[in-house]
Protein backbone atom coordinates (compact mmCIF):
# COMPACT_ATOMS: atom_id res chain seq x y z
CA UNK A 1 0.00 0.00 0.00
CA UNK A 2 1.07 3.52 -0.75
CA UNK A 3 0.85 5.65 2.44
CA UNK A 4 2.55 8.81 3.67
CA UNK A 5 2.49 10.43 7.11
CA UNK A 6 3.21 13.98 8.24
CA UNK A 7 3.03 15.48 11.75
CA UNK A 8 2.47 19.20 12.32
CA UNK A 9 2.50 21.23 15.54
CA UNK A 10 -0.40 23.70 15.81
CA UNK A 11 0.22 26.41 18.42
CA UNK A 12 -3.37 27.65 18.59
CA UNK A 13 -6.76 27.86 16.90
CA UNK A 14 -5.39 30.19 14.22
CA UNK A 15 -2.73 27.61 13.32
CA UNK A 16 -5.45 24.94 13.03
CA UNK A 17 -7.41 27.21 10.66
CA UNK A 18 -4.20 27.88 8.72
CA UNK A 19 -3.70 24.14 8.24
CA UNK A 20 -7.25 23.97 6.88
CA UNK A 21 -6.43 26.86 4.56
CA UNK A 22 -3.32 25.09 3.32
CA UNK A 23 -5.31 21.90 2.73
CA UNK A 24 -7.82 23.91 0.68
CA UNK A 25 -5.06 24.74 -1.81
CA UNK A 26 -4.23 21.09 -2.51
CA UNK A 27 -7.46 19.14 -2.02
CA UNK A 28 -9.61 18.29 -5.02
CA UNK A 29 -13.16 17.08 -5.70
CA UNK A 30 -13.57 13.38 -5.16
CA UNK A 31 -11.44 13.30 -2.03
CA UNK A 32 -12.63 11.69 1.19
CA UNK A 33 -10.98 12.89 4.41
CA UNK A 34 -11.55 11.41 7.86
CA UNK A 35 -11.12 13.68 10.88
CA UNK A 36 -10.21 12.04 14.19
CA UNK A 37 -9.85 13.61 17.62
CA UNK A 38 -11.59 14.06 20.92
CA UNK A 39 -14.35 16.62 21.41
CA UNK A 40 -12.85 20.09 21.15
CA UNK A 41 -9.68 18.96 19.37
CA UNK A 42 -10.28 21.35 16.45
CA UNK A 43 -11.89 19.22 13.74
CA UNK A 44 -14.53 21.81 12.85
CA UNK A 45 -11.94 24.60 13.16
CA UNK A 46 -9.85 22.81 10.52
CA UNK A 47 -12.87 22.58 8.19
CA UNK A 48 -13.68 26.26 8.84
CA UNK A 49 -10.15 27.15 7.71
CA UNK A 50 -10.64 25.15 4.52
CA UNK A 51 -13.98 26.77 3.79
CA UNK A 52 -12.69 30.29 4.42
CA UNK A 53 -9.74 29.67 2.07
CA UNK A 54 -12.19 28.39 -0.56
CA UNK A 55 -14.21 31.61 -0.34
CA UNK A 56 -17.06 30.74 2.05
CA UNK A 57 -17.96 33.78 4.16
CA UNK A 58 -20.99 32.52 6.09
CA UNK A 59 -21.07 30.64 9.37
CA UNK A 60 -19.42 27.24 9.71
CA UNK A 61 -21.07 25.13 12.38
CA UNK A 62 -20.35 21.64 13.52
CA UNK A 63 -22.97 19.43 11.86
CA UNK A 64 -23.42 17.43 15.08
CA UNK A 65 -27.22 17.53 14.95
CA UNK A 66 -27.77 17.80 11.20
CA UNK A 67 -25.11 15.09 10.49
CA UNK A 68 -24.03 16.95 7.33
CA UNK A 69 -23.61 20.55 6.19
CA UNK A 70 -22.93 21.19 2.51
CA UNK A 71 -21.18 24.21 1.03
CA UNK A 72 -20.74 25.30 -2.59
CA UNK A 73 -17.20 26.68 -2.89
CA UNK A 74 -14.65 27.22 -5.65
CA UNK A 75 -16.77 25.42 -8.24
CA UNK A 76 -17.46 22.27 -6.23
CA UNK A 77 -19.29 21.10 -3.11
CA UNK A 78 -17.69 20.37 0.24
CA UNK A 79 -19.74 18.14 2.55
CA UNK A 80 -18.87 18.31 6.24
CA UNK A 81 -20.16 15.31 8.19
CA UNK A 82 -20.20 14.77 11.94
CA UNK A 83 -21.14 11.20 12.80
CA UNK A 84 -20.80 11.60 16.58
CA UNK A 85 -24.54 11.12 17.16
CA UNK A 86 -24.91 8.28 14.65
CA UNK A 87 -26.37 5.27 16.48
CA UNK A 88 -25.99 2.70 13.69
CA UNK A 89 -23.74 2.79 10.59
CA UNK A 90 -26.74 1.66 8.49
CA UNK A 91 -28.21 5.15 9.03
CA UNK A 92 -25.68 6.38 6.45
CA UNK A 93 -27.48 4.39 3.78
CA UNK A 94 -30.79 6.03 4.69
CA UNK A 95 -29.31 9.52 4.53
CA UNK A 96 -27.98 8.86 1.02
CA UNK A 97 -24.26 8.64 1.72
CA UNK A 98 -23.55 7.22 -1.74
CA UNK A 99 -24.94 10.38 -3.32
CA UNK A 100 -22.48 12.50 -1.34
CA UNK A 101 -19.55 10.27 -2.35
CA UNK A 102 -20.21 10.75 -6.07
CA UNK A 103 -16.64 11.82 -6.88
CA UNK A 104 -17.62 15.43 -7.55
CA UNK A 105 -17.32 16.75 -4.00
CA UNK A 106 -14.87 16.85 -1.13
CA UNK A 107 -16.20 14.97 1.90
CA UNK A 108 -14.80 15.74 5.35
CA UNK A 109 -16.05 13.26 7.96
CA UNK A 110 -15.71 13.73 11.72
CA UNK A 111 -16.03 10.60 13.87
CA UNK A 112 -15.73 8.19 10.89
CA UNK A 113 -15.38 5.21 13.24
CA UNK A 114 -19.14 5.55 13.88
CA UNK A 115 -19.73 4.69 10.22
CA UNK A 116 -17.41 1.67 10.16
CA UNK A 117 -18.40 -0.82 7.50
CA UNK A 118 -20.35 1.74 5.49
CA UNK A 119 -17.55 4.15 4.57
CA UNK A 120 -14.95 3.52 1.88
CA UNK A 121 -11.28 3.99 2.66
CA UNK A 122 -10.30 7.64 3.05
CA UNK A 123 -7.79 9.36 0.82
CA UNK A 124 -6.47 11.06 3.94
CA UNK A 125 -6.96 10.79 7.68
CA UNK A 126 -6.22 13.69 9.98
CA UNK A 127 -5.91 13.13 13.71
CA UNK A 128 -5.93 16.19 15.95
CA UNK A 129 -4.64 15.84 19.50
CA UNK A 130 -4.32 18.35 22.33
CA UNK A 131 -0.60 18.88 22.97
CA UNK A 132 1.03 21.28 25.46
CA UNK A 133 -1.63 23.99 25.16
CA UNK A 134 -1.84 23.68 21.39
CA UNK A 135 -2.66 20.85 19.02
CA UNK A 136 -0.73 18.28 17.07
CA UNK A 137 -1.98 17.13 13.68
CA UNK A 138 -1.07 13.76 12.21
CA UNK A 139 -1.93 13.49 8.52
CA UNK A 140 -1.89 10.02 6.99
CA UNK A 141 -2.47 9.83 3.25
CA UNK A 142 -3.59 6.64 1.53
CA UNK A 143 -3.27 5.71 -2.13
CA UNK A 144 -1.83 7.73 -4.97
CA UNK A 145 -4.28 10.64 -4.79
CA UNK A 146 -3.96 11.08 -1.04
CA UNK A 147 -0.16 10.78 -1.08
CA UNK A 148 0.14 13.28 -3.96
CA UNK A 149 -2.14 15.71 -2.12
CA UNK A 150 -0.09 15.46 1.08
CA UNK A 151 3.15 15.94 -0.90
CA UNK A 152 1.78 19.25 -2.28
CA UNK A 153 0.78 20.53 1.19
CA UNK A 154 2.89 23.58 2.00
CA UNK A 155 2.80 24.23 5.73
CA UNK A 156 5.39 24.03 8.47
Amino acid sequence: MNDAVREIELADEAATEALGGALATVISPGMLVFLHGQLGAGKTTLVRGMLRALGHRGPVRSPTYALVESYRVAGFELHHFDLYRLTDPDELEFMGLRDFLDGNAVCMIEWPERGRGMLPRADMEIELRVSDGGRRARLCAHGGGGVATLARLNIK
